[in-house]
């Protein structure tokens, strides 16, 4: 069952430093051709690079990611959705970030198989060195209130 006290919650800040090196292994792993990923120095980072901020929480500390404090059912929840926004140009290798997630809020609404569906989102800031807001990921969680493969028997 899921927490909804979990609502507010913001974690420790993180500290991401953009390597050139990974962000060539993000582009290869992904198959991208796109040759701002590879030629030069400080290539920008692909959109979807940020989702590897769980590692950097990860290696911040249990209070660096407030996610688990939604408590989600694994045996009936899944990830529903990942979109980012960036306030200009994506950041470059050699950029430093400094990120934040919160849990932005959680609610309900009918499902087919699933029953009611309860949605938890999270959203994360990530800063540049001056403070300036540069890209915003929001992580949506969905947990069904009983067990979709059964309910369709």
């Amino acid at each position: 069952m899921v927490n909804t006290a979990a609502v507010g919650r913001v974690g420790s800040p993180f500290v991401i430093d953009l390597e050139r090196g990974k962000i060539r292994e993000f582009a290869q792993a992904t198959q991208s051709a796109n040759p701002e990923y590879w030629e030069g120095e400080t290539p920008s980072v692909p959109a979807t690079f940020l989702t590897t901020q769980m590692f950097w929480q990860e290696w911040a500390g249990p209070d660096a990611n407030p996610w688990h404090q939604v408590e989600l059912d694994q045996q009936r929840g899944m990830h529903a959705e990942q979109d980012f926004v960036f306030f200009g140009p994506p950041p470059r290798a050699g950029d430093r970030l400094f990120a934040t997630s919160r849990i932005e809020r959680i609610y309900e609404k009918a499902g087919a198989l699933g029953g009611t569906l309860t949605l938890a989102e999270m959203i994360t800031e990530f800063r540049d060195e001056q403070g300036r807001l540069v890209a915003e990921a929001s992580l949506t969680g969905v947990e069904t209130d009983r067990n979709p493969a059964r309910a369709s028997r």
